[in-house]
């Protein structure tokens, strides 16, 4: 089965992340993860985060690469779990 992980919301309803710019991919694919490992980086005008694992499965597809813009909601990679 086939998971699409999205960028969630980052940081408190007030100051919540809306998008930022993937600036560094921490898994690569073919890469087993579990649930909260790092996915990757995202850098934002304010702070630099890193992105956490939800489910546990096997990387198998990354929708973005290094220096693409990315939205809250947006699909980042694709998991097979």
């Amino acid at each position: 089965m086939l998971y699409e992980v999205t960028l969630p919301s980052l940081g408190d309803d007030d100051d919540a992340v809306t998008g930022g710019t993937v600036s560094l991919w921490l898994a690569q694919v073919g890469d087993e993860l579990n649930v909260d490992d790092d996915l990757l980086e995202l850098t934002t005008d304010k702070a630099a985060f890193v992105v956490p694992c939800p489910v546990a499965g096997v990387l198998r597809e990354r929708r973005l690469t290094e220096g693409d813009e990315v939205s809250v909601g947006e699909v980042l990679c694709v998991l097979e779990i």
